[in-house]
């Protein structure tokens, strides 16, 4: 079998795979939010009889969900910024500079993604609730930079790790200070990681719910918190939550898009490749 027949049966394998992992799924939800409510959709039938917006009308209809939406895109960029500015010198000094403690610093950062997030947002609502940033917009932007903060460092720290060492010795030896090489290089060159952690981070705060609902709701309503009411309560709504599927991926995909459609290079893929 030659190299082009190769490539060929691996590049169908794959697109296969990624058909059953994720596109499978995605069919399947897109019927259930356009099932009619008065036939339902039941065995053996592969598809629904019959077709409604009944499920969007509803949940459309609520006027809270746009503004609930502009409020997470908000608080996500928000977030994205400022966990990329608390996260670089962090992540610096983890890829350039050498020290004992080093392994116990990496577990520390990587602390708030072992244990659960409702743990998390119980033992600092209640320290936000003595602080007064409970029910605001800051202290969401704070809770939410807790679980974005790990990813964003993690990426950083190992884009700044492929920068060369000559480099900024031969800045430092010019007269650049550290600000100036900080500006001037080690931005530029981890623009990669910058780009793949901004873009995990915002799509992580823009999705979060435990934490925001335990130190935000009721008066800080992000979208997922607004959608969560269309769940069902104890008894989920298939339907529904095929809705709500759907509005929470769909800005998503377009961020995806777009980045893709604006930056002239993969730096997307490259930086994701650090995580």
């Amino acid at each position: 079998m030659n190299t082009k027949r190769k490539n060929w049966w691996l590049s169908l394998g794959l697109f296969g795979s990624a058909l059953l992992a994720l596109g499978l799924p995605l069919i399947v939800t897109a019927l259930w939010s356009l099932i009619d409510p008065k036939v339902g959709w039941f065995a053996p039938d592969v598809i629904p009889r019959s077709f409604s917006t009944h499920f969007w009308q509803d949940t459309l209809r609520d006027p809270g969900i746009f503004r609930s939406m502009i409020l997470s895109l908000v608080i996500a960029t928000i977030v994205t910024a400022f966990s990329g500015a608390l996260a670089l010198p962090t992540a610096y000094a983890l890829a350039r500079i050498p020290f004992r403690a080093k392994r116990a610093v990496e577990i520390f950062v990587l602390a708030p993604l072992i244990v659960p997030g409702i743990i998390v947002g119980v033992a600092l609502g209640t320290i936000f609730f003595r602080l007064k940033l409970v029910f605001s917009i800051p202290g969401v932007v704070l809770v939410q930079s807790v679980g974005t903060l790990p990813f964003m460092i993690r990426i950083l720290s190992a884009a700044l790790e492929g920068i060369p060492e000559d480099i900024l010795l031969a800045a430092r030896t010019l007269g650049a200070g550290p600000l100036q090489v900080a500006r001037h290089l080690v931005v530029p060159l981890a623009r990669p990681g910058f780009f793949a952690g901004g873009l995990l981070t915002f799509i992580l705060s823009f999705e979060e719910f435990d934490k925001t609902f335990i130190v935000g709701a009721p008066l800080v309503q992000t979208l997922p918190i607004r959608l969560w009411k269309f769940l069902g309560g104890q008894l989920i709504i298939f339907p529904n939550a095929a809705v709500v599927t759907f509005l929470l991926i769909v800005p998503m995909l377009l961020i995806f898009f777009l980045a893709e459609r604006i930056l002239k290079e993969d730096v997307l893929a490259a930086g994701m490749g650090k995580l």
